[in-house]
């Protein structure tokens, strides 16, 4: 918990620090026992946790989702939900995605490839 004022009554926030920097990301339970991210790099967010889900990071410009969405399309991959939040427009963004299927390596390394992507990473859990 931290100590300044919040909108979210039951706020918890994580640090890490490695040699690339400090990493944060912070959470809340929403409706009392819904667990929520609601900020990951000081970047504002509200996600909800699935099964499958994939972490982007990536330039905030124009093309990263169509390119993002039919990559997935491409192959067969559905969309359950998608969060977006970015620091400033055209700065650096999140994108947190609910799938539902993990997502294969091969597919992983083609959204890494894809334009204004800077980092892509499949979670499950």
């Amino acid at each position: 918990m931290h100590d300044r004022p919040s909108e979210y009554q039951t706020l918890i926030r994580i640090s890490v620090t490695t040699d690339r920097g400090i990493r944060t990301v912070a959470g809340t339970l929403f409706a009392g026992n819904k667990p929520r991210l609601v900020e990951i790099k000081g970047i504002p967010v509200e996600a909800d946790f699935g099964r499958h889900m994939l972490y982007v990071t990536n330039q905030d410009k124009p093309g990263f989702i169509g390119k993002f969405g039919e990559t997935l399309s491409k192959h067969g991959i559905n969309i359950a939900t998608f969060h977006l939040g970015r620091a400033a427009a055209g700065g650096d963004a999140i994108c947190l995605v609910s799938v539902d299927e993990d997502v294969s390596e091969a597919v992983l390394s083609e959204v890494r490839g894809l334009p204004l992507v800077v980092q892509a990473t499949a979670l499950s859990f």
